[in-house]
C-alpha cells in the first residue's frame, strides 16, 4: 500500500497561528517605524529655522553685526590730504594714513575740560584706511609730534621723545578718535572683543593732547608721525606730510 503523507491538520493550524502572529507583529512594527521616521522629520523641521525645511541649518550671527553704522560719527565725503603712506604690521594688518590738518583747540575732543589760561590743546586730523580685502584690527598707528619748548615747564617731563624722531620734538599724552565715516564707510565691527575696520573703509581720525600746550603754538609746528616698531621695520619715524 503505498504510503502517502498527509501533513497532520493541528500542526497546520499552528503555522497559520504563528504566520498570522508574525503577520501582525511585522504590521506593528512597520507602523512603529514609520511613526518614528515621521517624528524624526518633524524634528528636523523643528530645527531648521524659520520652519523651512529646505535651508541651510541655523546658524548663529557673527558678533557685531549688529552695530550701530552711525556710533562712529557722520559720513563725509573724503577731505583734502597729503600724500598717503601704507602700513603692514607683523599679523599681516594693512592700513594707509593720509594727514589731513593740524592745530589748536580748548576742546578739541568735545569733552576735554578746558585749558588752564594761556593754554590750549593740539590735535590733528589724518584719514585711516583699510587697505586690504578683509577686516583689519583697528588701530591708531599715527602719533602727534610737538617741540619740547612749546610744552608748559609744569608738564614738560611727560612729553616723550621717541626713536627716529628729530630731538627736538616730543609727544604728550594723547587720545585718538574716529570722528567721521569717509564716504559712507561701515563702522567698526566687534569680532570676539576686538574691534575690526571694515574692508575698505576710511575713516577721519582725530588725535589730540590729554595735557595743555601754550596757546601761542603755531600749527605749522605740529607733525605726524608713524614711529612704533609695530608699524615701521627700520626704527625711524615716518612723517605724514600734510596737504
Amino acid at each position: 500500500m503505498a504510503t502517502s503523507y498527509r501533513p497532520n491538520r493541528s500542526h497546520r493550524s499552528h503555522r497559520r497561528r504563528k504566520k498570522g502572529k508574525a503577520g501582525r507583529l511585522g504590521l506593528a512594527g512597520a507602523l512603529a517605524g514609520a511613526v518614528g521616521i515621521a517624528a524624526v522629520a518633524a524634528g528636523i523641521v523643528v530645527l531648521r529655522p524659520d520652519g523651512d525645511s529646505g535651508g541651510d541649518p541655523a546658524r548663529p550671527a557673527s558678533a557685531g553685526q549688529g552695530g550701530d553704522a552711525g556710533a562712529q560719527g557722520p559720513s563725509v565725503p573724503a577731505p583734502r590730504a597729503g600724500p598717503p603712506i601704507g602700513f603692514m604690521t607683523p599679523e599681516g594688518y594693512g592700513y594707509s594714513l593720509a594727514a589731513v590738518r593740524a592745530g589748536t583747540d580748548r576742546r578739541p575732543l568735545g569733552g576735554t575740560g578746558a585749558p588752564p589760561s594761556g593754554t590750549t590743546y593740539a590735535y590733528a586730523d589724518y584719514v585711516l584706511t583699510n587697505s586690504q580685502r578683509r577686516p583689519v584690527l583697528l588701530d591708531y598707528p599715527a602719533d602727534l609730534f610737538l617741540p619740547e619748548a612749546q610744552v608748559p615747564a609744569s608738564t614738560r617731563e611727560r612729553c616723550m621723545p621717541q626713536p627716529g624722531i628729530p630731538d627736538d620734538m616730543c609727544t604728550l599724552p594723547n587720545k585718538s578718535m574716529i570722528t567721521a565715516r569717509v564716504g559712507g564707510a561701515k563702522a567698526p565691527v566687534d569680532e570676539n572683543g576686538s574691534l575690526m575696520i571694515p574692508a575698505g573703509a576710511s575713516y577721519v581720525v582725530r588725535i589730540a593732547t590729554e595735557l595743555p600746550v601754550d596757546a601761542d603754538i603755531s600749527t605749522g609746528d605740529l607733525r605726524l608721525y608713524v614711529w612704533n616698531a609695530r608699524f615701521t621695520n627700520d626704527r625711524k619715524g615716518v612723517q605724514l606730510a600734510f596737504p
